[in-house]
This record gives C-alpha cells, structure tokens and sequence, in this order.
C-alpha cells in the first residue's frame, strides 16, 4: 500500500516506567506485589466534576455514562495515604525529575523554566482521586529515526487494573516519562523504527524499569479524509506497525461505509421497538433469559452493518462497544442473523414488526428496560457517526492488533492545575550539571571492538538487563568472554530449564566469576554452582560441594593415574589420544579445574609416556 498517498500521519506517545527508589509523589518503594499480600481493601465511587475552569472534559463525560463508577481498591505495607487520596501529595521526587531532565537532554530538548504539576481528569478507576499529576519538563527536541519530540512529561503511574473494577495500588504513583512525538511518520515501519530508537534510549540510562507492561507506546494515526485516533497500551514493539495497518484499513472501510450509506440514502431512525414478546419461545439463551428486548431499524444499512472493517471486527463491533458502556453484553443484528439460537422465521418476524425494508439492518439489544435502552441511545448515535466517516476516538488495542472504542479523545478541559504541590524552579546550573549516558549501540560498538566480544553477543551484552554487572565485572578483573557468557548465555539456559535465576543475586554471580579468575574453581563447573546458589546455598558452601579447589600437583597426579590406566592406548595412538582421554580428565575433574590448564598437563604427560 503506498501510505503517502492516502496521507497516512502518525505519532507515538511513549509511557515508561522510571526505575526509581520511591514513587513522584510519596516515599513509597517502587515495587510490585502479588495481589495475595495485600493487607487492606477499601471502595471509591468517581465522577467528573467541573475544573477550576467550569468545564467538564469530553472523555470523562462519557465514562460517567458507565453505570456502575464503585471501584475497589487493594492496598498493602508498601503504599500509603498518598495512594489511597487521603494525604496531600509529597514534594516530587527529585531522583525522578534528574532522570526525566536527562531523557530530554539526549533528545536535545529545551527545558521549561519552571515545572507546573497539573492534574489530568480520569475517572475510569485507575486513579483513586480522580485525576493524574502530569508535569510538562521539556520541549522540542529531535532524534537521529527522523522524529521530532514535541514533549516530554513527568506523570504517576495508574493503578494497576486486577480485574474488573478491581486495582491494585502498587503501581499508582510509579514515576512514568511521556514522550510525545510529532506526527511526522508516514509509513508502519517508521512507527516502529522510531518508537524501537526511543526505547533504545531510555534503556541507555540504566533507570527505565524492564519487562511487559513497564512501557507503553500510544499511537496516534489519521488518513485523509480520516479523523486522529488514538490507540492507547501498545505493549508489544513487534505489534506496533501491524496496529498501524490495521487502523489504516478501519479508516478507509469507515470511509467506504460512509460513501455507500450516502449513496443509499441511508439514514437512522430514531423509534424504538419494544420486541420482547417477539422472542418469548427462542432457543436464544441470551434473548431468553433477558427482561427486555429492544430494536430499532436503520434504513439502508443492510449488509454494512456486518462489513469487516479490520480482521475480526465490523461496524457492528462498534456499534456493541458503544452500547457496552451502559452495561450490556452486546448487540444482535440483521446481517449476522439466523445465529446464535435464532432461526430464519424468527428473523422475519422482527423485520415485519419493525416494518424493515430489504436494504434495512435490524438491531437487537436485550437485558434490563434501563441498560437496554441506554444502549439503544449509544447506538444510535453511533450509527449517527457512520455518514461522517472516522470520528476522533481514544481506543485499545485487542490481541493480534485489531482496536476497540474507548471513549472520546479528551479535550483542553481535561488538565487543570494541582493545588497541593510547589512548583519546581529549573536552573542553568542544575541543566548543565546532567550528564548524557552513553548509548546502548556505542556501548554495543565498544564491546565489540575493544573487549572483543563476537558481533551478536556484544549486542546482546549492551541491551541485556544484566549490563551493569556485566560492566562491573569487567572493572573487577573477570574476563569479557567469561563475562558475557555467563550471564547471557549460561543464565539463559538455566532459565529454560526453570532455574529460578532471579533468586541469585549480582554480588553472588561476581564472586562465583572472580573465582574462576583467581583459579579457584574451573569455568565448567560455573552452571553447576549457579543451580546449587538458586536454590539457596552460598557460594562458599557450593564451590565446597560442587566444585572443590584442587592444587596442580595433585591434578597432574590424578592425570599421571588416567594416563597408567590407559597406557597401551596411549602409546599405540600417540598424541591422538589427547582428545579421547581429555574428556576422562574433564568428568574425573568435574569443574574443579579450567580445561585449558588440564590440556596443557595432559599434553605435557603424554609426550613424558612416550
């Protein structure tokens, strides 16, 4: 497809957890829980109220449609009044402000003078005030992928949704850097290319926090003739440019479906039929058990109700995400029926009811007289939508890229100031007193071409979570290769063979290095002593058991006894038998020897023999 002709635009929001000692607004640990040690629960009912301006923002307007706004809350020893709304908020935290100033100093952005904590309107529960405080810090920059940066924020951390209306309060409050770019991507791939460049980045700082869910890229894509959606929680570089697509295929199938409702003279009724009597006998598991059943006829949609718009969506999905909102499961119609345990002559007998034409779609919705009729005004007003084509929306991502209705992109109402927290000055001083990290692809270069690591596993080296120890352990004397190996490779292994590596720690990974190093133990014997320190054991304690130290005299001797044992074979292949009988002394030995001192003592005993 050639994207520049259908004037495809995009920008990425980039949302990343800062690895912090204590949260942006309270001197709570940075740390994640399970769920099971929670030590408190309580409830919290939200809605939108007026700003400081008198107005109410667009998006939170529609989340107050949600018929149920109680959220619950899980609380443990690790998070405070600040998180449960009961306190005012701390100073912010200054270790997290130096990190956000650095990230925009190594995308050349101009620092604001002085640093305003706004609060950004969000009721759909993942805030227990509310709102979330956002800072702007820094503005336009520019990266080497072809982007400009519009800006950089220093927000909180949303609670993390456990399920349904349920949150759990460890994440609330993580420091988060927003880095927003411009629109200036014009293909998928450039999506990709420049949000995989700024990832790079925060990881060269050494303090981003790694793993799934710890960033998150928001998208935001229009075509001509299209409208800017936003596509918030992209979690999954791999998946960015598919998202990318895919929205380009929904906006040029809205396009169409709005050019063919045009040329049909389509339009949306506004009555209601109240149905239920209708499906009093179906086999319809759903229609059956439901207190009331509510249709309503669009002239003209026939067939473009049930149109695909991407893989496994249609304008129906939309139209259903719609009427979610007001409690229901879902939607019935026309271009999908006979299914779901109603038959062809119940088909019929709704069209004749409502009156429909051929060329019009039926729209079904069931469950209680108020959520079915809430949902019957959403979908209206969604169909409404159709005859102008794209509307502005935030919406999620689903599995494999596809993207559902989330509620509509926020307004200038949404942000208003924080009253609980000072300002913050930004001197010239303290700007020019942050250092710029290095890269990771100029640390990925130096490896390869100063410690002379091969190509792959210097990059895997330079963008792996243990490169700090790997850097450490070179300055303390252990050798790159042993370096890197250990801890990419071998720690990768034991992983795959559920080794919990997680439980050894850096400082125990480093003596176990450096005493390969000093001679004290053999490089074999390294994956069997990683095994015996995840289970518990010291160090000490496991190169005694597994790997005790052995002196050259009595491993010449105990090659001296193999080689006697072996002393026919021996003299009739010569040197040849090097290879067979190196592998005898490397089992007799079991790691408590490096296979390069063993060579160099076999080799000079079987020349002795001979």
């Amino acid at each position: 497809m050639d994207y520049k002709e259908i004037g495809l635009k995009a920008g990425i929001e980039i949302h990343q957890q800062l690895d912090t000692k204590t949260k942006l607004f309270c001197r709570c640990p940075t740390v994640l829980r399970d769920t099971a040690e929670k030590n408190g629960e309580f409830q919290r009912y939200l809605r939108a109220t007026e700003s400081e301006m008198g107005e109410i923002d667009r998006a939170a307007e529609e989340e107050m449609k949600k018929q149920n706004r109680i959220y619950t809350y899980y609380a443990y020893d690790t998070t405070c009044l600040v998180e449960n709304d009961e306190e005012p908020p701390s100073p912010m935290n200054p270790e997290a402000l130096d990190l956000s100033l650095t990230i925009a100093k190594m995308m050349g952005m101009k620092p604001v003078e002085q640093i305003h904590i706004m609060r950004k309107l969000v009721i759909d529960g993942s805030n227990t005030s509310g709102f979330q405080r956002t800072s702007l810090v820094a503005l336009n920059g520019k990266i080497p992928a072809g982007a400009r940066i519009e800006s950089i924020c220093l927000e909180e951390e949303a609670a993390q949704r456990v399920e349904g209306d349920t949150f759990s309060l460890d994440r609330l409050g993580i420091p988060l850097a927003e880095i927003t770019t411009a629109p200036d991507m014009n293909t998928p791939e450039q999506v990709r290319e420049v949000a995989g460049y700024i990832g790079m980045l925060l990881r060269s700082t050494g303090k981003v926090k790694r793993g799934l869910g710890t960033i998150r890229q928001d998208v935001n894509i229009s075509i001509r003739d299209g409208a800017r959606v936003e596509i918030k929680g992209v979690q999954d570089l791999n998946l960015i440019d598919e998202v990318v697509r895919r929205e380009v295929k929904r906006q040029q199938s809205l396009l169409y479906i709005r050019d063919e409702l045009k040329k049909r003279g389509a339009c949306v009724s506004e009555d209601k039929f109240d149905v239920t009597e209708l499906f009093k006998e179906t086999g319809s598991a759903i229609l059956k058990r439901a207190k009331c059943i509510l249709a309503i006829r669009l002239p003209g949609f026939n067939g473009l109700v049930g149109y695909e718009i991407q893989p496994g969506r249609r304008l129906g999905s939309e139209m259903s995400d719609y009427a979610k909102k007001c409690g229901v499961g879902g939607l019935f119609h026309t271009d999908e029926l006979p299914a779901y345990g109603v038959t062809q002559e119940e088909v019929d007998k709704l069209r004749e009811f409502v009156s429909a034409e051929p060329e019009d779609c039926v729209i079904l919705v069931a469950d209680t007289k108020k959520k079915a009729n809430c949902a019957i005004g959403q979908i209206i007003k969604r169909a409404g939508m159709a005859f102008e084509g794209v509307p502005e929306e935030t919406r999620k991502m689903l599995e494999e890229g596809s993207t559902a209705y989330m509620r509509p992109l926020p307004g200038a109402a949404r942000m208003y100031p924080e009253t609980d927290v000072l300002p913050v000055n930004i001197t010239g001083k303290y700007w020019d007193s942050l250092s710029i990290p290095e890269l990771l692809t100029e640390k990925e270069k130096r490896f390869f071409e100063e410690l002379g690591l091969d190509p792959a596993l210097a990059k895997n080296m330079a963008y792996s979570v243990r490169c700090t120890l790997f850097e450490r352990a070179i300055e303390e004397g252990v050798k790159p290769n042993l370096a890197a190996r250990t801890l990419y490779s071998t720690l990768r292994e034991l992983r795959r063979e559920g080794i919990d590596t997680k439980s050894i720690s850096e400082s125990d990974i480093l003596d176990i290095l450096k005493s390969v190093e000093k001679g004290d133990t053999a490089k074999e014997a390294v994956p069997d002593l990683l095994r015996a320190v995840s289970k518990g054991e010291s160090v000490t304690d496991a190169m005694e058991k597994i790997a005790p130290s052995i002196s050259r005299e009595e491993l010449t001797e105990m090659i001296q006894n193999i080689l006697k044992e072996r002393s026919d074979f021996v003299k009739e292949q010569g040197m040849r038998a090097l290879g067979p009988v190196m592998g005898v002394v490397m089992k007799e030995a079991r790691g408590r020897a490096d296979g390069k001192v063993i060579s160099e003592i076999l080799k000079s005993e079987i020349k002795n023999m001979l």
